[in-house]
């Protein structure tokens, strides 16, 4: 079913467009990603879609009747109304059907004229059904669901929602918002403020409802999990993409690669059209080359294809430390409570440690401790030889807003350094040009992240020491950084809850559980999330932490381990990797059908293909665990 469309959309500033004649629709069901780079005006469609602001051209138009909702960015609560209160005013409209209803069904117990029974009958199962329909019958339970799924714990329900801090006022938005289930979710950047758990929680809820929903969010994992369309808003105007961001990804190459094809063609026959004309003009063949002239008046031109580029990063050569650069044995660490305790690890000179772990379970904590900033309860961390460390702190606070770039990027070590090497040094990571000669000041989050990592290089540190580097970048500045650390000659820490970063990056992996218990994963989130879900009793969740009394343990296959029990039926490898292939060609087109806008004509048939979709997913899903079973088991 159509529920929005918006035709011909322009807005801007200053008459300049952030997008222009902008026209798409959005259909129950589809769960779109919306990307470009930053400042390409995401948001600001979002708040004309939703109606806080008008477009300066163009339409933006609501079918049947469909209600079309944005998380509020400045939270207004009643004052001294508790959290379970608030979050139940979503389902306002669901509490006074059912008031409605009970006065309904009271007044059909005393009501004697037949046409007014008739009347109270009819409206009785009008609301009996919508209340149905919306599961009103347990409303409380929903709102527990939404807010225990959001991290909220249930001693906090009583509590005043002004005594929460920004990020749970912003949590208890998203709530709010969940439970509403307006029939377009217009959501933006709804994982900030969730730990990785709630998160997880929040795309199995997404995934599952029957909603319209587009999306903007930089954490690619969660479009990976969420969406079955990407929208790309760039240079003012929407492309649209079937299938979620990997597809997306690969699409947008593919398609730029057939597009530049083309172009690059058109461009080799009109020069030869061009030299032959120029050749004959004067000769005998003077009217062939005017009808030449004139068929090239009249070509349609193909325009030159726009692929958006990510930012030069690159941290170049550094000098080689010793072959272990830390090493941590016993370490123990508790404020107010076990951060965590026996933790031991060794990091290879080369290799790329993750630290991952739920807000205040110590992550910070331990890189300081790494640095030798914070000291340890019990135990000890030894730095080996030529070992360099460059911090870069995830709020940038080293960076002065009055200094230019140049200046904010200069070493301290090396005063005299050449200003020439100091640009050459900045074009590395993209900032060139007068951009130079800029105060930090005026800088996007994106732009003062790399003059922050263009100062650790020329600090001239080989261990990278990084804090939530992706915090301030778009998808192709995480894509850049990413390709420059997996090059880079040093090594490096990084803090990050950007799973899609963690999976790509990183070698080795400690995990803290917010409990005082660690684990030291060799491997990437996967090979953690692979080893949970092994681990775990079937009931449990697959993000099963370690108990806090339980000390740190380097997780690999221990000598003579048991073999686990066999879930699936015996099958041969190569019979399941090629159900795998002819699941996964179906997948794909299921996808390309879900992206055509004819399917949506037909309600029956949109069920069926959402019905299609997700039985796709989960028999693939099923195929590549009972594939990765016959391969730990059929030897």
């Amino acid at each position: 079913m159509l529920l929005l469309s918006c035709s011909n959309l322009t807005h801007g500033y200053d008459h300049v467009p952030l997008f222009e004649d902008l026209s798409f629709e959005l259909y129950a069901g589809q769960r779109v990603g919306l990307v470009g780079p930053n400042g390409a005006g995401k948001t600001t469609l979002l708040r004309v879609l939703s109606g806080l602001d008008s477009p300066d051209v163009g339409e933006v138009r609501r079918h049947a009747g469909a209600r079309v909702a944005l998380v509020r960015q400045q939270p207004d609560f009643a004052p001294g109304r508790t959290l379970f209160d608030e979050a139940r005013t979503a389902l306002q409209e669901l509490v006074a059907a059912h008031d409605e209803m009970i006065r309904t069904a009271e007044e059909l117990s005393q009501a004697t004229d037949e046409s007014i029974r008739k009347s109270l009958v009819q409206r009785y199962d009008r609301l009996n059904e919508m209340l149905r329909h919306h599961d009103a019958y347990n409303v409380d339970h929903r709102v527990e669901q939404v807010l225990d799924g959001l991290g909220f714990r249930q001693d906090e329900y009583d509590r005043p929602v002004d005594t929460f801090s920004g990020g749970q006022q912003s949590r208890l938005m998203l709530a709010k918002l969940l439970l509403a289930a307006p029939d377009v979710m217009l959501l933006d950047e709804p994982s900030n403020h969730l730990d990785i758990d709630a998160t997880r929680w929040l795309e199995e809820y997404l995934a599952k409802q029957p909603e319209a929903m587009l999306i903007v969010s930089h954490d690619r994992y969660f479009l990976d999990r969420v969406v079955n369309k990407v929208f790309e808003l760039n240079a003012a105007h929407v492309e649209s993409f079937p299938g979620n961001y990997k597809a997306y990804w690969r699409l947008r190459q593919e398609r730029y690669e057939q597009r530049l094809k083309a172009w690059e063609s058109q461009q080799e026959y009109i020069a030869k059209q061009e030299e032959y004309i120029r050749r004959v003009h004067y000769g005998q063949l003077h009217k062939q080359a005017q009808s030449r002239k004139k068929a090239l008046e009249h070509l349609e031109l193909v325009e030159k294809p726009r692929l958006i580029q990510s930012p030069r990063m690159h941290f170049g050569e550094v000098r080689r430390a010793g072959d272990v650069v830390i090493a941590v044995d016993g370490l123990a660490k508790a404020f107010d409570r076990p951060l965590f305790s026996n933790l031991s690890f060794s990091l290879q000179r080369g290799k790329r440690l993750g630290i991952l772990g739920p807000n205040g379970s110590g992550k910070t904590t331990l890189l300081r401790i790494m640095l030798g900033d914070e000291k340890p309860d019990t135990g000890k961390v030894e730095r080996g030889y030529l070992v360099l460390p460059g911090y870069y702190d995830q709020h940038l606070k080293s960076l002065s807003d009055d200094k230019t770039v140049l200046r904010a990027a200069w070493p301290e070590s090396d005063p005299d350094a050449s200003e020439q090497a100091m640009r050459d040094l900045l074009g590395r990571f993209g900032l060139a040009g007068d951009q130079v000669y800029q105060q930090v000041g005026s800088l996007s989050g994106g732009e003062r992240s790399r003059v922050a990592l263009a100062r650790l290089v020329a600090d001239g540190a080989n261990v990278l020491v990084l804090d939530e580097p992706t915090n301030h970048l778009d998808l192709w500045a995480c894509e850049a950084l990413e390709q420059a650390l997996l090059d880079f000659d040093g090594t490096a820490i990084v803090v990050s809850h950007d799973r899609y970063f963690l999976n790509r990056v990183v070698d080795l992996l400690v995990v803290l559980d917010g409990k005082g218990g660690a684990r030291v994963i060799h491997g990437n989130y996967d090979t953690y999330q692979q080893m949970a879900a092994l681990q775990a009793p079937a009931e449990s969740k697959p993000m099963a932490a370690t108990p806090a009394s339980a000390p740190a343990q380097e997780a690999g296959p221990p000598a003579g381990k048991v073999r686990r029990k066999r879930r699936f039926p015996f099958r041969k490898v190569g019979d399941l990797e090629a159900d795998i292939a002819a699941q996964e060609t179906r997948l794909r087109e299921v996808e390309r059908a879900l992206a055509s806008p004819d399917l949506y004509r037909d309600g029956d048939k949109v069920k069926d293909a959402m019905r299609d979709f997700e039985d796709c997913k989960q028999s693939l899903q099923q195929l590549y665990e009972h594939w990765e079973e016959a391969v730990e088991l059929n030897n």
